[in-house]
């Protein structure tokens, strides 16, 4: 490897170090190995946290005598330290999200100086180097735990920063060897080309050959968009539309379809504007929620792009409307407060939607597996609103109610018909065959276990009838209950 670190020496810190391999160097004092991505930032810094006099001699012109490895005029608890400290600073630095130029931050040299005035901060581009390192470690621990895993499924979604750049985030899903859930990110990448189906076909299936799971994906979630749906057709694999994104669609519809509900709304937003705009509302708003022992809460405003923000501005508004009204009463404002009717139909119509809401819920935890929830989930639904519905005092609130119904139907009534959800919920011990709507897709569902099982034991002469599956114990369906309220139902 002479030639290589002839060819580099251009510092002085080449007569310090062994290039080992293209990315590796080594202390001719400590021996200790360093990443190497052409540049000598990393080795100038270990010099001058490590070795402090060698380093002074090259400044100096000097060139030591190369002692032997032993020797280390910081000595190894120092040694040690340093890596600790770096190790923690990485830690910072990847879980906080901090920029690497932090390290260069007055106030943050200080702090730290002040903590451990022996340690030195690394350089922006050592910390970048230090940084990738880890990256590369974890990827590499990562893909080798891919590597036992059997099969895998993808979730993908693809949005636009504020700056209007497009960007692909494609996540992995597996179980563990000790049958626990994970999950990795694959890859958030800028997204340049246009956003046709081709396009979004090549960059997941580049992704999916660099982590070798070409083989293993078993499904793909996306959202209903055409372009991902046809993606996921071009690789040859099974489509799942987001139930969330579904439930976000059908009560956004819903409520568009509401005519006295969505000038509700209206007002709503108006209102919580005020209050988020004027500090002179907000100054008010906080007296009156004083003066009438509440809590000091803000109000929330509604995002168009996700329905349960609805919820929580409507939910909040409806909580606060005592010291919202006295403040509104207060204020030089032609911004009308809303009546006791208007507060009557928000009443009613978070009930309809509570239903959705806990369902959102639901699916947004990555601790258990949800595919199989989706079917009972849709019965739930189906149930809580045919009861909330038939409360509703509001002809708008019935109305509200009869088209999530409609929409629920319109966009997940094929549900217990979809091959993979209905196996995930009849091998699902909480729900097996009880979780089904129609108990003619429940033994469809079963034939086809029945005929994956035999197709797995094929060297048994004869397969085993398959036994009743005509619903959980009773001990499975108490500890669903008493686990889970909105699993209660079952």
């Amino acid at each position: 490897m002479e030639a290589p670190q002839k060819r580099c020496r251009k510092s002085v810190v080449w007569e310090h170090f062994h290039l080992e391999t293209p990315n590796k160097v080594r202390c001719m004092y400590c021996d200790r190995q360093l990443a190497y991505f052409n540049n000598t930032s990393s080795m100038m810094r270990h010099l001058r946290s490590t070795h402090p006099a060698i380093l002074q001699c090259a400044e100096d012109g000097n060139i030591p005598p190369v002692p032997r490895p032993a020797t280390d005029t910081a000595g190894p608890s120092k040694q040690g330290r340093q890596r600790e400290l770096d190790e923690a600073l990485v830690d910072m630095v990847v879980k906080d999200l901090q920029p690497f130029t932090i390290v260069e931050d007055e106030g943050f040299m200080a702090f730290v100086n002040k903590l451990d005035p022996s340690y030195v901060l690394p350089s922006r581009k050592a910390l970048k180097t230090m940084v990738t390192e880890r990256y590369n470690i974890s990827k590499e621990k990562t893909m080798e735990d891919l590597k036992k895993a059997d099969f895998v499924s993808l979730t993908a979604d693809m949005w636009s920063s504020i700056n209007m750049d497009g960007y692909l985030g494609v996540t992995c899903h597996y179980i563990t060897p000790e049958a626990k859930l994970a999950t990795v990110v694959l890859g958030v990448r800028r997204f340049y080309q246009t956003h046709t189906a081709q396009h979004l076909m090549e960059a997941k299936a580049l992704l999916m050959a660099e982590w070798g799971i070409t083989t293993k994906v078993q499904c793909m979630v996306t959202d209903n968009a055409s372009n991902m749906i046809l993606s996921a057709q071009l690789l040859n694999l099974r489509h799942v539309p987001c139930f969330a994104h579904n439930l976000n669609l059908i009560v956004k519809k819903a409520l568009d379809q509401t005519p006295l509900i969505n000038e509700i709304r209206q007002k709503a937003r108006k209102i919580v504007g005020l209050f988020r705009s004027s500090c002179k509302a907000k100054d008010k708003l906080v007296e009156m929620q004083g003066l009438m022992g509440r809590p000091a809460l803000k109000l929330m405003q509604e995002v168009d792009t996700r329905w349960n923000s609805t919820y929580d501005m409507l939910q909040r508004l409806y909580e606060q409307r005592e010291p919202v009204g006295a403040a509104l009463s207060n204020l030089n404002s032609d911004t009308a407060p809303l009546t006791s009717f208007e507060y009557n139909i928000i009443q009613e119509s978070l009930s309809l939607l509570q239903p959705f809401k806990l369902a959102t819920t639901e699916l947004s935890e990555e601790q258990r597996v949800s595919a199989s929830k989706l079917i009972p989930l849709y019965r739930m639904l189906q149930h809580k609103l045919s009861q909330k519905k038939g409360q509703s005092a509001q002809e708008s609130t019935a109305q509200l109610g009869t088209h999530l119904q409609e929409g629920l139907h319109s966009r997940c009534g094929g549900y217990e018909s979809f091959r993979a959800l209905a196996l995930a919920t009849l091998l699902d011990p909480r729900f097996k065959n009880v979780g089904f709507g129609n108990p003619a897709k429940a033994q469809e569902a079963e034939k086809q276990i029945t005929l994956e099982c035999a197709s797995l034991m094929r060297s048994n002469t004869a397969t085993p009838e398959p036994q009743s599956t005509s619903g959980p114990s009773s001990t499975t369906t108490s500890t669903t209950e008493t686990q889970d309220s909105f699993m209660g139902t079952f």
